[in-house]
């Protein structure tokens, strides 16, 4: 975040230019930092001292580190300390500041006094923002008196960072009773806690497209059922992370499908966490045991005839239902499978319409998401072993739902596949499930 925010202090400096200011983030996130300048930055070296040990290197073809202690400069303990720092964001973005452009050190380091004295941050948040610190951002950027807030922020922030980009940083958290949006994705957490998690787009700037198709690892070009049903599984991923930590404080929540809602206002008493990401303005909104409606009317998504599916005419493999509410979900299961040779010859989006395909088709085997509409995960479970006690059912779970788990397999499942989800783990679940 603090590349991103001493970046567009650069940029309104005219310091460095839009094409300069886009190369560096994009560049930051795969350089290695040189040992020299984390030396210098840590007070361990002399810019002296590191021309030094550069010049010796270009002679000797031997490391820094190696020379650096050779000469007396470094110890080994400390060489070793400086390496695990070459993937530190912020040394990276000064590394290439000033090998890219004409900013001297000299006048790099007027600029950082200038931001630190403009922004109003303390010399801890400057540290914090230096080193990516999420926990401590979020308490600049995001105060409540409610719980959970800065729990589930910091949730999201480290699965953007995991799916979808490094480039964003937030903006302070503000509280309010009505928010009107272009798109708006939704998950409740019911039980112990009443809780709506929604990442929401008030204009088409994309930011709602890039979680799409960061998450989906597919490009979505429009928003449509794909986008928020994308949108709906990244959540869903959140709130199971976020249900798993609370179950360990003894807070039991259930969560409910996620809902997507198009051009329609939000109503209640929630917070919003503004997000720009690489230039595209995104909202998170938390509300916790507070009223909360997203909207009336939710878009459709998911939408699938349980009929039989012709296979490919090249597999042989076992035959094998797929039942999910999230058409992404569907589509991953369905190319992992058949990418591994099985035959998927139907699919599902409710727990009801799986129970149904199954009765028609009898597969080999049946997968079954544990949270959806109508007819969930267990009930379908319980159903499918009424028609066949030995019906071979792997259970689809987000972090989260340990509880539902267990109770599917002392039903009778045999494993279960957690999302997101991992390749190696789908084929094996279902490789031994066939045995």
């Amino acid at each position: 975040m603090f590349c991103q925010l001493f970046g567009k202090f650069l940029l309104e400096k005219e310091a460095i230019n839009d094409f300069d200011y886009k190369t560096l983030i994009k560049e930051q996130m795969s350089v290695r930092v040189r040992l020299g300048t984390i030396a210098v930055a840590d007070g361990l070296m002399t810019e002296e001292q590191v021309e030094t040990v550069n010049q010796l290197q270009k002679t000797q073809d031997r490391r820094f580190g190696d020379i650096a202690v050779e000469q007396g400069l470094l110890t080994d303990k400390q060489v070793g300390e400086l390496l695990s720092k070459q993937g530190n964001s912020y040394l990276q973005f000064v590394q290439l500041l000033t090998d890219m452009t004409d900013i001297t050190k000299e006048k790099l380091a007027e600029y950082l006094e200038e931001f630190h004295s403009q922004s109003g941050f303390t010399a801890d948040e400057m540290e914090a923002l230096k080193r990516d610190d999420i926990d401590e951002l979020l308490s600049i950027y995001v105060y409540s008196s409610k719980p959970y807030i800065s729990d589930i922020a910091g949730l999201f922030l480290r699965n953007i960072t995991r799916f979808v980009s490094r480039d964003f940083y937030i903006e302070k958290a503000r509280r309010a009773k009505e928010y009107k949006y272009k798109h708006l994705a939704c998950q409740e957490l019911a039980g112990d806690a009443n809780i709506f998690i929604a990442i929401a787009e008030e204009e088409d700037e994309g930011a709602f497209l890039q979680v799409a198709s960061g998450f989906s690892k597919q490009e979505i070009g429009s928003v449509f059922e794909d986008a928020y049903d994308s949108v709906g599984e990244f959540i869903n991923v959140t709130s199971g992370l976020f249900a798993r930590s609370v179950s360990q404080k003894e807070l039991n929540v259930d969560m409910e499908p996620p809902l997507g809602f198009p051009d329609q206002t939000a109503k209640g008493d929630f917070y919003i966490i503004p997000i720009v990401l690489e230039d595209k303005r995104l909202e998170l909104i938390i509300s916790v045991n507070s009223e909360f409606s997203a909207g009336e009317k939710p878009i459709k998504t998911g939408t699938v005839i349980y009929d039989y599916t012709a296979p490919r005419s090249n597999s042989n493999g076992a035959r094998i239902l797929v039942v999910d509410d999230s058409r992404m979900s569907r589509r991953m299961l369905r190319n992992i499978l058949e990418g591994a040779g099985y035959q998927v010859v139907g699919e599902g989006e409710n727990g009801k319409m799986g129970v149904k395909a199954y009765q028609a088709l009898r597969p080999d085997a049946v997968t079954l998401d544990i949270t959806m509409p109508e007819m969930d995960g267990l009930q379908a479970l319980e159903e499918i072993l009424k028609l066949d006690p030995k019906a071979n059912a792997v259970m689809i779970t987000a972090a989260g739902q340990q509880d539902k788990l267990i109770r599917a397999l002392r039903t009778g499942a045999k494993r279960f596949i957690s999302k997101p989800f991992n390749e190696e783990e789908i084929i094996q679940n279902i490789r031994e499930v066939l045995k």
